[in-house]
């Protein structure tokens, strides 16, 4: 057996029991990997950032940008009504836009900003799990570049939503986590600033409440004595109870995603292929990497296992019992603070497979850069302009208003489809392409209300609105189940307008009515 096998069946092995750290040691302890942490997340950073302007916003991230570009004190009012889990995430983003504005380069900067810091902490955590050193860095290391190439990981990194942020505060609060059950802290403090974290992670993504389970099981395996399991009891308490108003909020408000039930969502391909990988080969490759870690990890009797397998499978498994037995629950992106999980598990199978020989480092070196060219076609698809919601086009749709209408125009826009696919949000997300035009059907604006979205009335209602209005822009999205005559079409044709021009731009069409003659 070669030494290159031997420490890479001692780095999955874990470390047993160790003793317990002198109280001045533990908070610095197993840091040297800091400053390669340090460069892959800026690595990780700068990567995700990259054409994460390009793609046209959609829905979701309009309900961010428009709660977050509300006056601060109506934010309150709305979240008393909808979104409480993404207040604290709507909060922050309102002092952003008024400090950077609300461009997409801008609004999306925080994202790549947070995946550097959970690739920064997936290195970290990834050091701290295994041993030797010589084994735990390259594992490590190796965890940090498949975290970068992660297709999962480039969306939330060009995404309007707290996905990103939530996953470096989950890595991060692991590693706390670890750090205390490993060295043995049975001090008051430490599990007391755990246990405010755990709140205050609740608070930045909901569902990170998840992560009582799998840390759950980790302190069963570890078997760390009783003392250990009570500060743990306790310090979980003491997080629920801190984040119960925002989980109050939470369970009084989750009809409105009742929507995910109608969805489709628990699928075969959504749960093993695009949740994390994006595109099949990719996927096929790195889930038969992470069954080589997992029976590996098994094997050698590590303790480690029961974590990462944990993270991976416990939260995506309640999500999906809950939404087939209790409610909608399961999205793709909601487990996206799962992926460092991911991430580590796919290193140690290269590590494991590729141990072997005196060119056993550059053949890892060779595979990682393999798995980069399969989820490479994933990513560079991500950052193209109809990326989003499967073909997003609000801000080329917004470019032809500003392009074509003239000043004292009137503009209409679809409202039979779900509201995060609206026309009418590329008036709130691009509205210098609208300025001078008459928003007619307009009756309340969302900053006046409780709700995130415009209150408006048919074009019906609206007959006198238009009585010197020679000329109305009507956008109108186009699906599968759009009916052959747009209602606004037909209302306007009534009205006596006739249709000029009809300008298709990817998912959407853009209608130019002018008034007739007769």
């Amino acid at each position: 057996m070669s030494t290159t096998e031997v420490g890479t069946r001692a780095a999955i092995r874990g470390t047993g029991r160790p003793p317990v750290a002198a109280p001045t040691r533990w908070l610095a302890a197993d840091m040297g990997i800091a400053p390669v942490a340090v460069l892959l997340g800026i690595l990780g950073s700068l990567i995700t950032v990259i054409g994460s302007w390009i793609p046209a916003f959609w829905g979701d991230e309009a309900a961010s940008i428009m709660s977050a570009e509300r006056p601060l004190a109506t934010i309150w009012r709305e979240l008393g009504r909808v979104d409480a889990v993404h207040g604290a995430y709507y909060v922050f983003l309102h002092f952003w836009i008024d400090a950077f504005g609300a461009s997409e380069l801008s609004v999306r900067l925080p994202s790549p900003i947070a995946v550097g810091v959970a690739v920064a902490g997936t290195v970290v955590l990834a050091d701290r799990l295994f041993t030797p050193v010589a084994a735990a860095r390259r594992i490590a290391v190796m965890a940090g570049a498949v975290m970068i190439m992660l297709p999962r990981v480039g969306y939330m990194g060009a995404e309007v939503r707290s996905y990103a942020i939530g996953t470096a505060v989950a890595v991060w609060l692991t590693i706390f986590f670890v750090t205390l059950l490993r060295h043995r802290i049975t001090g008051l403090l430490p599990w007391l600033a755990f246990a405010v974290l755990f709140a205050l992670s609740i608070y930045v993504f909901l569902y990170l409440v998840l992560l009582t389970v799998v840390y759950g099981i980790a302190v069963v395996a570890a078997r760390p004595g009783r003392a250990i399991i009570r500060r743990w009891l306790g310090a979980i308490a003491v997080g629920v109870m801190l984040a119960a108003p925002v989980i109050v909020y939470a369970l009084s408000e989750r009809g409105q995603i009742s929507f995910l039930a109608h969805r489709n969502y628990v699928t075969f391909s959504q749960m093993f292929v695009i949740q994390w990988f994006g595109n099949p080969w990719f996927a096929i490759a790195c889930w038969a990497l992470i069954l080589v870690a997992v029976v590996t990890l098994f094997r050698s009797r590590s303790r480690t296992v029961v974590l990462l397998v944990g993270w991976l499978a416990l939260p995506m498994g309640i999500l999906i019992f809950g939404n087939i037995f209790i409610a909608p629950t399961y999205s793709i992106r909601y487990l996206s603070f799962t992926t460092p999980a991911v991430s580590i598990l796919v290193a140690v199978g290269v590590s494991t497979v590729f141990s072997r020989g005196v060119a056993a480092g550059w053949i890892r070196v060779a595979a990682v850069v393999a798995l980069f060219g399969l989820a490479l076609p994933t990513n560079v698809f991500e950052r193209t302009q109809f990326a989003k919601d499967g073909g997003s086009d609000l801000r080329q749709a917004a470019q032809v208003i500003g392009a074509q209408a003239r000043r004292g125009d009137a503009v209409v826009f679809d409202e039979t489809t779900r509201p995060s696919r609206k026309p009418r949000l590329a008036l709130r997300l691009y509205p210098q392409y609208f300025t001078g035009l008459s928003d007619v059907t307009l009756q309340t604006p969302y900053t006046e209300r409780s709700g995130i979205w415009d209150s408006v009335r048919p074009v019906v209602e609206i007959a006198p609105s238009l009585r010197r209005i020679s000329t109305v822009w009507d956008i109108e999205l186009t699906t599968p189940e759009s009916v052959s005559t747009p209602v606004n079409v037909g209302a306007l044709e009534h009205l006596g307008f006739t249709i000029s021009r009809q300008i298709p731009v990817h998912r959407t069409i853009v209608y130019e009515f002018t008034r007739g003659t007769t």
